[in-house]
């Protein structure tokens, strides 16, 4: 075998890496817009564990320990109330599907305000400070721009928060 320089090995197992992690996110996706599959589900349960990354949301992705953003499925973060700094366990399976876990809520309060739509992008306004919500929430409680909403936002007044979770149209 000839010699292959360092930086050429560590540049392929990058590769490598970004790929799987790719194709792992693709087929994230693409369960949450058509749904699981009951015998995948049951071959990724019956699969040795691959890897495993603990981290932050940051209101639509986790930002691992490891610097990588992955994507978290909108539909996980709307029915699980994900809010922004909520700490994430993350197990990549051997074949590459992605299951995350919330491991860790941050202390939230429940606050109202009105929903709004400004450039596809849906926000609640809650006195002079606007939050970004999922779409995937919206569509769900049915919510339209003009509506009064409950959403989960950080206790913590010093997080300045770009995300809150919808919790209820009322």
């Amino acid at each position: 075998m000839t010699d292959i320089p360092e930086k050429q090995i560590k540049r392929l197992r990058s590769l490598i890496n970004e790929a799987e992690t790719s194709l792992a996110a693709a087929k994230e996706l693409l369960v949450s817009l058509v749904g699981e599959d009951p015998v995948l589900t049951e071959k990724v349960k019956d699969k040795a564990l691959g890897k495993i990354i603990e981290g932050v949301f940051d209101g639509q992705n986790m930002v691992g320990s490891d610097g990588k953003t992955y994507p978290v499925p909108a539909n996980y973060a709307s029915k699980s109330k994900l809010v922004q700094g909520d700490i994430l366990k993350l197990t990549i399976a051997d074949d590459g599907a992605f299951m995350y876990k919330q491991i860790g809520p941050i202390p939230r309060k429940q606050v109202v305000g009105v929903l709004n739509q400004k450039d596809g992008h849906y926000f609640v306004d809650v006195g002079d400070k606007q939050y970004r919500v999922l779409l995937a929430s919206v569509t769900y409680f049915k919510a339209k721009p003009g509506d009064q909403v409950s959403v989960n936002i950080p206790e913590d007044e010093n997080v300045d928060a770009e995300w809150a979770a919808l919790e209820a149209a009322l």
